[in-house]
């Protein structure tokens, strides 16, 4: 099948694509706020109603929550599962939108063209470069090279709390050879990025207790335990001062180190430190000494303190000694590290440091995750890698993520399927924030570089 003509037929077709783009996003599908649960229909049916027309078999499944929508395309080749979301973050400030949110047009900026509106980027614009690829490949050739199935989401940005059981009940509907995903930013502006790696996530919360009731700081200033400074104290020793390390026993364990083919793409990928930093404030990295700022966000762990309170909040002084203090933590997780085992680490590093008259308390509800580490040895990377390179005329990078996207390890958990990872979005597309863009670039490279991508994957 001829590539060429797919790919003249995206660049013939892009006006209309992008108008295509712009009627789902007028759809305001907020999962979060269920006064848009219509909404959140409607953006299904729509994509039901789409997909429909390519003649790929879509319905819309019924789930507690909002639909999912699942298509699916027999054909000759390997079954690839795409994944996106429908549903959008909620637009507040709305003052702060330099026009309606769901009233999306295309803006010129110095930087070119973008198509402005919410779910631009996160996540309509991403998941329409998958389905106009595969509509320019269906008007070309008149079919597609290879099998499919759709599995589109829409509570991804409240939660997910439909996903897993969905995916557990149609588990044999849902395999595949490999899962795409297409909810991701590049490296820089025009480095392809395919994500290698994601951080996983681990959380807990603790309160320090003190006196039985809050204390009258000149009663007993100076005999008395104070939480906040119990706190503080042990809060500072999970650190290492001079080389920032945790210093938590057995933090590191399955911590990998980065193989060296990763390191050069990651050190040729364009990343502008200077930029990434400056552009909140900082001069320098903060982390791990001996580490770039790179290795820093995507393959090293962390633990942050979130939030740290107690004792009197309100305005002018009062002289209390608190019988409480508070500290909210996170952890990102890499490689093999278990949360389960790293949280018991913590607890007792805190637990070991506690004065006589201090007890804690820990937060029962325990969330965590462990990192998603993409198995890029799989020929399929190496192809896609090649496909995007030839697209955008610059070396693909695999890439790591500091953030954490759990349908990559549920689909490895409950399929037993490996996911690629590939996203056109730019770091400045202000996703979640009053202002959201894509750049009509990424939205016309991206569809170019799934065409690409498929062509390469069909012809191993």
């Amino acid at each position: 099948m001829s590539l060429t003509d797919v790919l003249t037929r995206i660049d013939t077709d892009l006006s209309a694509a992008t108008d295509r783009l712009m009627e789902l996003l007028r759809i305001p599908s907020i999962s979060t706020d269920p006064a848009y649960d219509a909404d959140c229909d409607r953006a299904a049916d729509w994509l039901v109603a789409d997909l429909n027309s390519l003649g790929i078999a879509t319905e819309k499944r019924k789930t507690p929550g909002h639909p999912m929508v699942v298509g699916h395309l027999d054909g000759e080749g390997p079954h690839l599962l795409f994944y996106g979301h429908y549903d959008v973050q909620p637009v507040d400030p709305l003052d702060l939108w330099s026009h309606d949110p769901f009233d999306p047009d295309i803006h010129n900026t110095p930087a070119g063209k973008v198509i402005r509106g919410r779910g631009s980027s996160d996540d309509k614009g991403q998941l329409m470069t998958f389905v106009e690829a595969c509509r320019a490949w269906k008007a070309v050739h008149g079919t597609l090279p290879c099998k499919l199935t759709f599995f589109l989401e829409g509570e991804e940005e409240s939660g997910s709390p439909s996903l897993v059981p969905f995916m557990k009940e149609h588990a044999g509907e849902l395999k595949a050879d490999i899962a795409l995903i297409c909810d991701t930013a590049m490296v820089s502006p025009g480095v392809p990025s395919i994500a290698g790696q994601l951080r996983g996530m681990l959380k807990d919360e603790f309160t320090i207790h003190g006196p039985s009731r809050d204390l009258h700081s000149g009663h007993y200033g100076g005999p008395g335990l104070n939480p906040l400074r119990e706190i503080s104290r042990i809060i500072a020793s999970f650190h290492d001062p001079e080389t920032g390390a945790v210093a938590v026993e057995g933090f590191y364990d399955g911590v990998p180190e980065v193989p060296e083919e990763m390191l050069r793409q990651w050190q040729n990928c364009g990343f502008d430190e200077a930029a990434y930093l400056g552009g909140v404030g900082y001069s320098q990295p903060h982390g791990e000494k001996g580490y770039s700022t790179l290795e820093q966000q995507w393959s090293r762990p962390t633990l942050e303190i979130n939030g740290l309170w107690g004792g009197y909040q309100g305005a002018g002084t009062k002289t209390v000694i608190p019988a409480e203090a508070h500290c909210k933590l996170t952890c990102r997780l890499v490689g093999d590290m278990d949360p389960d085992r790293l949280r018991e680490r913590i607890r007792a590093h805190v637990e070991a440091r506690l004065s006589p008259d201090a007890r804690v308390t820990w937060d029962g509800n325990l969330d965590g995750s462990p990192a998603s580490v993409m198995n890029t040895d799989r020929p399929e990377f190496e192809a896609a890698r090649q496909a995007l390179s030839d697209e955008w005329e610059r070396e693909a990078v695999i890439v790591g993520m500091g953030g954490s996207i759990p349908i990559a390890g549920f689909f490895k958990e409950i399929l037993g399927l490996d996911s690629m990872l590939v996203g056109y979005a730019n770091e400045d597309d202000a996703i979640h924030s009053p202002n959201e863009k894509y750049d009509l670039k990424s939205f016309h490279k991206g569809i170019r570089s799934w065409a690409r991508i498929l062509d390469a994957l069909t012809r191993r």
